[in-house]
């Protein structure tokens, strides 16, 4: 199982800050497919109070509930100032180095995909190596 933190903004929808964007294409559905293999999502955006709201209520409207919202885990309570860094395995982020690769890739990179098992495995690095090419 890992834990994955997801932007909003420009990741799981077009960038419309402060509205709400188009969702992006695939974003649900690898969504809804990493958490049927137990996955633990964590919704990770600057957006807070109705904002965060609302954006929380548009992926719930689209199927996906998150684990926790801009925390580790949902019983977290932070500090005023404290840092809202998380302890994940990866970030989905459309502001990461090189930019965002899409919904498929991701799925490439993080889905239990059964072509897979028949060959050779590579390492996560090893598939965004590929992917970059």
């Amino acid at each position: 199982m890992l834990k994955i933190a997801v932007d909003f903004d420009g990741t799981i929808v077009e960038d419309r800050y402060p509205s709400i964007g188009k969702p992006q294409l695939f974003a649900f559905e690898t969504l809804k497919a990493l958490q049927q293999q137990q996955h633990q999502l964590i919704l990770w955006t600057v957006r807070e109070g109705k904002a965060l709201q609302e954006a929380v209520d548009f992926c719930k409207k689209h199927g996906i509930e998150f684990y926790a919202v801009n925390k580790n885990f949902p019983e977290e309570e932070l500090e005023p100032g404290q840092s809202r860094k998380l302890n994940v395995d990866y970030f989905i982020d459309d502001r990461s180095v090189g930019g965002f690769l899409g919904w498929s890739k991701i799925w490439e990179l993080l889905g239990n995909n059964p072509v897979e098992y028949t060959l050779p495995k590579k390492s996560f690095w090893e598939k965004l190596k590929d992917l970059m090419r």
